[in-house]
């Protein structure tokens, strides 16, 4: 007589999806708070740190003393750099995703040199000055640059392999930076309002540009979020995820949308900022794994922290004065980029 038992494998397997679920989400929760700490620290501490006290006064628009002034400031410019940061670690794990390249970044592909191109067109050609044009602007040039750059790089035997996207990415990027050069050097007043914005930084944040650019961002996000199961299985291979039902060129397409849309709102605000989108979804991955379910929430957290972070070593280690953030991420993600390249090329030796 026989009797009938669970499957164990199965109850075995269910068990260990429940933990690998809890586990990311107490890393999520250790995250967010780890990012609440460092926005607090870029609210106190700059060429000025204040106390709690100038923190309150700040915060309820008392700014009689200049500590006061100092956090009513530091507070958009915090805020700022969280969503900026965000947009560019959720765009930069997307386009990974749908291009199937650990090298894939805005500022390495082009797209944000693209949507500096289009913002410097429109300030010396258009007299486009308004940062609701910016954003316009920089989300068409981002938009152009990616279908550009993709083109280029699908060319030739293999398709668009990472290798050929990076190397388009960089001659577009060079390409646009040469163009930008060209307007630019017998325009001296368009250089002198341009200049400050090339080198990306979230100082100028005020809560007008934050509500300006906040719906092209949560639209951009949400897209993006959506798109985290085609990008499951994107990530399978085309062949797999055809016959799993998905329709490739429909999710790339939908997905890149989101990318753009990020990429161009947050160019437009802040600037070109590189290799946030590079360095967050390798990290990111180390800790959730390769689920775009759980790797694009996340990876929104450490992005806004990892810009935060970056602003407020910034504004300490030169006071008075203040390096700007984008010059921050490229001391940052140089090296990584490299190392990226160096572990890339023993894997196919």
């Amino acid at each position: 007589m026989s009797t009938l038992t669970a499957p164990a494998p199965a109850a075995a397997t269910a068990s260990s999806r429940r933990h690998s679920r809890r586990r990311k989400a107490v890393w999520l929760v250790i995250l967010i708070v780890v990012v609440a700490a460092i926005a607090a620290l870029s609210v106190t501490f700059g060429t000025r740190a204040v106390g709690i006290g100038d923190i309150v006064d700040g915060l309820r628009g008392d700014i009689d003393s200049a500590s006061a002034a100092a956090v009513a400031k530091r507070v958009p410019r915090t805020i700022l750099a969280l969503l900026v940061g965000a947009a560019l670690a959720v765009a930069g794990t997307v386009m990974q995703g749908v291009t199937r390249n650990p090298l894939a970044d805005p500022q390495i592909l082009g797209i944000n040199g693209g949507a500096s191109l289009a913002v410097v067109i429109g300030l010396a050609f258009f007299g486009v000055t308004s940062a609701f044009g910016y954003i316009w602007l920089a989300m068409l040039g981002a938009a152009v640059a990616a279908v550009f750059v993709y083109t280029i790089g699908s060319l030739g035997r293999g398709g668009a392999s990472p290798l050929k996207l990076a190397l388009a990415g960089a001659a577009t990027a060079v390409a646009f930076t040469s163009l930008i050069s060209a307007i630019l050097l017998p325009r001296i007043d368009v250089m002198s309002v341009f200049r400050f914005w090339q080198i990306g930084g979230v100082g100028g944040g005020t809560f007008e540009k934050i509500a300006l650019v906040a719906p092209f961002l949560l639209v951009g996000v949400l897209v993006c979020i959506g798109s985290s199961g085609a990008l499951n299985s994107l990530a399978l291979g085309d062949e797999l995820a055809a016959g799993l039902g998905e329709r490739i060129r429909i999710a790339r397409l939908v997905s890149a949308a989101g990318a753009v849309i990020l990429c161009g709102a947050a160019t437009a605000v802040a600037g070109p900022i590189g290799f946030v989108g590079l360095i967050v979804p390798h990290v990111c991955r180390l800790i959730v794994g390769p689920d775009h379910r759980w790797l694009l929430p996340v990876s929104a957290v450490v992005g806004g922290g990892l810009l935060t972070l970056a602003d407020v070593v910034g504004r300490v280690i030169a006071r008075p004065q203040e390096i700007e953030v984008g010059i921050v991420t490229a001391l940052i993600g140089a090296p990584f980029f490299i190392a990226i390249v160096r572990r890339q090329r023993m894997r196919a030796l």
